[in-house]
């Protein structure tokens, strides 16, 4: 059971990651000033991934698909909050 837990941990960072890698693509894309990546956000988002990731897969009998796919869900949810929250006015 810990080696589940473990996997599905490693593979919610995976999915946060790949999330990470798409959002990071985006902004460059749209912002071509060189402005920097907030390192905080991004670590924050990853460790959200693990966390969701590594529930989700623990709960899925360690199915792997689940923990990567929950990682990059769990990483999405927590960009849209956050850009609601900078709309508001709010920075992390």
């Amino acid at each position: 059971m810990e080696r589940v837990v473990i996997v599905s941990i490693l593979l919610g960072i995976l999915g946060g990651l790949v999330r990470g890698v798409v959002g990071i693509a985006k902004y460059f894309d749209k912002n071509k000033e060189g402005q920097k990546i907030n390192i905080r956000y991004l670590v924050f988002s990853i460790a959200v991934a693990a966390f969701v990731g590594g529930v989700a897969g623990s709960l899925a009998s360690g199915d792997w698909r689940l923990a990567i796919i929950a990682g990059y869900a769990g990483s999405d949810f927590i960009e849209g909050l956050y850009k609601i929250r900078k709309k508001q006015g709010f920075e992390i």
